[in-house]
Formats: structure tokens, sequence, C-alpha cells
């Protein structure tokens, strides 16, 4: 990757709501050959889309969660069923297949632990095929995701 790509996706991972031409200026480039840059980017596939991050806080929902799940069964039915349902799941932000102990990874944000009881009953005991499920609950975050690494050559 081009230096100049990767401090284009660095500007864009670290504030993307500028325009192209306060872009450009970020990383040294005129307007025009930023947004030829920034459309390679996307074409390529390196750039997916661009999003406004909410504060969880904010929202209200003070509480994060991590639940292990684990499957009665991890037939290719069992998976997509068990996919499928926490797909159409808004409460569940975010669903990750791993490799160890559980079969899969979720998180959940929830307003407080009554909140997430109800989350809990109303929408993960209901999954289908789970054999069991660990709650892990956030005290503090030290470190929040921001961003891929990108290495400037």
């Amino acid at each position: 990757m081009k230096e100049t790509d990767a401090r284009i996706l660095l500007a864009l991972q670290a504030d993307s709501s500028g325009s192209i031409a306060e872009l450009a200026q970020r990383v040294g480039l005129s307007t025009s050959a930023c947004h030829r840059r920034v459309r390679q980017l996307e074409t390529s596939g390196l750039i997916e889309r661009y999003v406004a991050r909410l504060g969880r806080e904010a929202l209200g929902l003070s509480l994060e969660v991590f639940v292990d799940i684990s499957l009665h069964s991890q037939s290719q039915e069992s998976l997509e069923a068990f996919e499928i349902a926490v797909t159409n799941s808004p409460a569940i932000l975010e669903c990750h297949l791993m490799a160890g102990q559980a079969d899969f990874l979720l998180r959940v944000a929830a307003r407080s632990v009554d909140d997430f009881d109800q989350i809990h009953r109303q929408t993960l005991a209901k999954l289908p095929g789970v054999s069991s499920m660990h709650s892990n609950f956030v005290l503090r975050s030290t470190k929040t995701w921001q961003g891929y690494p990108v290495a400037l050559s």
C-alpha cells in the first residue's frame, strides 16, 4: 500500500466527517488527487462505508456485556439457524463465530442490569440451539476500538 493511501485511511478512521478538501489538506494532497484516491480506496474495498459513531452512554446504554454461547450442535443447519436469529435481533450488537471454548461471542449493550435481564430472557434465551451461555459484564473499558492498524511505509 502506498504511504499516501495509508495516511488517507488513518485520517478517515480518526474522523471522516470533514470534506474532501479538508482531508486533502490533512494528508498533503490536492483536492482532486485526494478525491481520486478515496474513490480508488472505496472501489478496492479498503473503505467499506462511512458511519457515525454514537456515544453508548449518551444513548443511556450504560452496561456492556460480552456473552459466550455454546450450541448443542455445530451442524451447518444449527449454525445457520443461530446466525439468522442473531442477525434479526437488534439487541445483539455483534456476533462472532469463535474457535475455542465457546461457539459464538456476542456483544450486547443495555440500559441497566434489569434491562439486560429482559434482553437475556426475551432474546438470548430464545436463540435456537443454545446449550450454554456465560455473560461477562464490562466494568470499565481501558481501550476501545479506534480502527484497524494501517502501516505507513
